[in-house]
């Protein structure tokens, strides 16, 4: 029997998904006993004093108190003092199983010994910048090549935003169009062109205070799964110019929270390649998380552009690339003064030293140690023992897998959309806030979910992290009405 190369062990029912997400919010809401919620924020006063004060002071110098959307939890927000492998510990000294994993990167599990110890060294030696040219920009280029094909040649950036937006304009540069399609609901960052149908399908400019209407004029959306929306806009915006990109996340928009057809990505190819367009994955999250070779070598489809994000460089800062093929790529050659021919970009601080490396050692251990492989055999243990759960305590809600990318639908916040307005009007607050408190629930439990609905597991989640975790998500879950 050959050994397992991807995460994915099974691809899920998507239709019975479907059916029981919208059987889900059909239904009122299921929430937890008033009385057993007040007792989960009594251990945030209680246990929690630290992050509270802490977070307190820093809404005086940072706005909201907290730099990142993640770290917005309820009731507030959590000040961490140390993560490694499975766990996160608070400043109070509370110990949390780490469902987040840094919001996807860290699939050896956190803080990871040996890359830090490597890191160290060369940082130790260079610093952790130097502004030219270093030896692990060339390692960790040649590397992503030798594990994912489709990346001919690989340009490093800041974030996953950064790279969302040079991919963006090489195509546009490469193609000589403007438009940009992209599956609605799904996050590719904060740029101003794709703040658009962002979270919920449908919504368009709903999130895009701030940013003038010129510049997402040429950014257009499509409900997920939709083949024949994608093929009309197509058709549409041949007749204006064309379409330069189609942009997605291969298994589906929110990492899989509106999950795809098996097919759906070959589906997209063979329309980009019918309309000359290229094909853009998003693969911030799926991105050697589900295995050596991404979600494209496990669907089997090549697509032209690939983003990375902060699992290029194992969770370490300064995280993002553009990779694909080379005719497009060389769109985004380095260099000082203009050609005409490439789509200026910068990073001073791109492909510095210590992201390289990091980068270079953790992608290397992760192939050395099967960690996909083994983060994805936990998420099936994980997300088959809360099937459990939900089945033997007769709870509506929906759970299911993408390896190693876990969900546990209990409010279906992210299956509200414009096709039913006065069902998101009317539910959208009162479901979210159900989620908030299924979060704070998880956390009071010991357990860090990303906004109590995903979980990431990670190759440090040993069995009895998963038992362990599975207990403590069954107290919460008995306490449902």
């Amino acid at each position: 029997m050959s050994e397992q190369k991807y995460a994915i062990s099974e691809w899920h029912n998507t239709a019975e998904i479907y059916r029981k997400l919208e059987e889900l919010v059909s239904q009122p809401l299921h929430t937890i006993k008033r009385e057993k919620m007040e007792e989960y924020l009594k251990y945030f006063d209680t246990n929690c004093q630290g992050s509270k004060k802490l977070t307190d002071e820093a809404k005086q110098y940072v706005p909201g108190g907290v730099q990142h959307n993640l770290a917005f939890n309820y009731p507030f927000p959590l000040a961490i003092q140390k993560a490694e492998g499975a766990y996160m510990w608070d400043v109070d000294g509370n110990r949390y199983i780490d469902f987040l994993q840094a919001g996807g990167p860290t699939v050896l599990g956190s803080n990871y010994a040996p890359v830090r110890e490597k890191v160290m060294e060369v940082v130790n030696e260079s610093g952790p910048v130097t502004g030219l040219f270093h030896e692990y920009e060339l390692k960790l280029a040649q590397l992503v090549n030798r594990l994912v094909p489709s990346v001919e040649m690989l340009r490093m950036f800041g974030s996953g935003t950064e790279s969302v937006m040079a991919a963006i304009r090489v195509a546009r540069a490469y193609t000589k169009k403007k438009k940009i399609i992209k599956v609605g609901g799904a996050y590719h960052g904060w740029s101003d062109s794709m703040v658009y149908g962002l979270h919920v399908p449908g919504t368009g400019r709903f999130e895009s205070a701030g940013i003038p209407f010129g510049a997402t004029a040429n950014t257009e959306e499509f409900y997920p799964n939709d083949l024949g929306a994608l093929r009309r806009k197509l058709i549409f915006n041949h007749v204006r110019g064309g379409t330069a990109a189609v942009i997605l996340e291969p298994v589906g928009p929110e990492s899989g929270t509106r999950p795809i057809y098996q097919d759906f990505n070959q589906k997209v190819r063979e329309l980009c390649d019918e309309f000359g367009s290229l094909l853009i994955f998003d693969e911030v999250v799926t991105g050697f998380r589900l295995g050596m070779g991404c979600a494209q070598g496990y669907f089997g489809v090549k697509p032209d552009l690939t983003i990375f994000g902060k699992c290029i460089t194992g969770g370490y800062p300064m995280a993002g690339a553009v990779g694909g093929r080379r005719d497009v790529m060389q769109h985004l050659s380095a260099g000082i003064g203009g050609t005409g021919k490439r789509a200026y970009v910068g990073g001073t601080l791109s492909a510095n030293p210590l992201s390289c490396a990091a980068g270079y050692f953790a992608l290397q251990e992760m192939e050395r140690t099967n960690a996909p492989v083994i983060a994805g055999q936990q998420g099936d243990r994980l997300t088959k023992g809360l099937q459990a759960i939900v089945d033997r305590h007769h709870l509506p809600f929906v759970v299911y897998n993408q390896g190693s990318i876990c969900h546990l639908e209990t409010a279906a916040v992210m299956l509200l959309d414009l096709k039913h307005p006065i069902r998101l009007a009317k539910q959208l607050k009162p479901r979210n806030h159900m989620m908030q408190e299924m979060g704070a629930a998880y956390m009071a439990s010991g357990i860090i979910t990303l906004a109590g609905s995903r979980m990431y597991t990670s190759m440090a989640d040993t069995d009895e992290v998963i038992d362990d975790a599975l207990d403590r998500f069954e107290g919460v879950l008995t306490s449902v009405e």
